[in-house]
């Protein structure tokens, strides 16, 4: 999560809906913009918890994004097992992640194909069980903009234009997911589980598998 005093504009991270590039963008066009700290969940805290400790964040513009669950589920398994495979290369970097995050570890030891992930992986880890919308409001308002991965760019310069910061014309893609159908990494069962799981996001945002 990242704020901006002079812009006065918040915007909250849902894990793997491309919110390591719009930190990197806030940070490079807004001097003063810093991660929200002492929050739980971390950069991913929701806007709830966020104006819970600092209610002066109440009258930020308040904007993040979405993704289709179904996508976002897959995407989230596949990166972990990419920092695995590149831990096991050797790379020191992300060895050193991986001893800082538990919840990866977790993920590599007990749910090593992505079907356990889906079904079993909810019990074991609330953020997976967290509907996206979530995030995204308190019991009183919802955040004032929410894009959507599957709009990223234009999404992101709409967001940019209302801070008054130039839209960027290439939008860089960090930690950007498998090029590969989500679909094809689906059963049944796994489709239902992600649906009921996720349906305040399926409802709010019209997803489909």
């Amino acid at each position: 999560m990242i704020a901006s005093p002079t812009s006065r504009a918040l915007f909250v991270h849902v894990q793997k809906t491309g919110g390591l590039t719009v930190e990197a963008l806030m940070r490079q066009h807004l001097p003063d913009a810093k991660e929200v700290t002492g929050l739980s969940g971390g950069k991913h805290a929701t806007m709830a918890a966020a104006l819970r400790r600092d209610p002066d964040l109440a009258d930020y513009w308040t904007f993040g994004f979405v993704r289709n669950p179904w996508a976002r589920l897959y995407s989230w398994w596949a990166m972990i097992v990419r920092r695995d495979q590149t831990a096991t290369e050797g790379s020191e970097s992300v060895q050193a992640k991986l001893r800082r995050n538990p919840f990866w570890r977790k993920v590599i030891s007990d749910h090593q194909t992505f079907e356990s992930f889906v079904l079993l992986g909810p019990d074991d880890f609330g953020r997976l069980r967290v509907p996206q919308l979530d995030y995204l409001r308190t019991p009183l308002r919802r955040a004032d903009f929410i894009g959507r991965t599957e709009n990223f760019d234009e999404d992101l310069r709409a967001a940019f234009e209302h801070l008054g910061l130039p839209p960027p014309e290439q939008v860089p893609r960090n930690n950007a997911g498998p090029p590969t159908d989500y679909r094809d990494h689906y059963t049944p069962v796994m489709r239902r589980k992600v649906e009921r799981l996720f349906q305040a996001d399926i409802e709010a945002f019209d997803y489909s598998f």
